[in-house]
């Protein structure tokens, strides 16, 4: 099997997503091409340890949970990641795959769940964006926005209407942890009577920025 640099495999509850809430084995793979001025983990761009799938596979296991999400870094910069998702499905887990939008998921099993970011002006990266990958977006997709101010709100709905996003999946607004006021947010949201989901980092919430958590 194929081999991946993996920075860490943990378990916890899913702070984000349709999920947030369940338990959930997070595998966190190594590298990333984007440098988003919000990220929060830094930690993953270098380093990490190879790691075959099927060890990867036998610790996902041993948490005997029934979600698991395929992260980064950029977990697409790593060829093999395609190979690791369809293992998993074929474990007969439900899988979730964190992107930034920034490299094709035309191969990506369509068994899983991609929740792509769309990277906002206020991220550093809008230019980065493969709008291509919108072709394949299917109805159990998710396609987030990281909001950082009230600019990167007025971009990302006209981002939603220009390519009626709303009718491909659902959409989240995510406030920056730092930047934005989640109840500011909230209002605009429903001000516009814009029909995406609000979503705040749980797992910052409950533990702030600890990796691995």
């Amino acid at each position: 099997m194929s081999r991946l640099r993996v920075t860490e495999i943990f378990f916890s509850l899913q702070g984000e997503t349709k999920t947030v809430g369940l338990p959930t084995v997070f595998i966190r793979l190594t590298g990333c091409p984007l440098r988003c001025q919000y990220c929060d983990t830094a930690y993953a761009f270098q380093g990490g340890t190879g790691m075959s799938i099927e060890d990867i596979l036998s610790q996902v296991k041993t948490y005997g949970a029934r979600y698991v999400t395929v992260t980064g870094g950029e977990p697409l910069a790593q060829k093999p990641c395609i190979e690791l998702l369809q293992c998993l499905c074929d474990e007969g887990y439900q899988v979730s795959l964190e992107t930034s939008g920034a490299l094709d998921v035309a191969c990506v099993d369509s068994r899983v769940v991609k929740v792509i970011d769309i990277k906002t002006p206020g991220s550093g990266e809008v230019e980065k964006n493969l709008w291509l990958n919108l072709e394949y977006i299917l109805p159990h997709d998710q396609i987030k926005f990281v909001i950082c101010d009230q600019n990167d709100y007025f971009w990302s709905k006209k981002i939603v209407k220009k390519y009626d996003l709303t009718k491909k999946c659902d959409i989240l607004f995510s406030p920056s942890y730092t930047e934005q006021k989640p109840g500011e947010l909230a209002d605009w949201i429903i001000e516009d009577r814009l029909p995406v989901r609000l979503q705040v980092q749980l797992h910052k919430y409950l533990w702030g920025d600890v990796p691995g958590r």
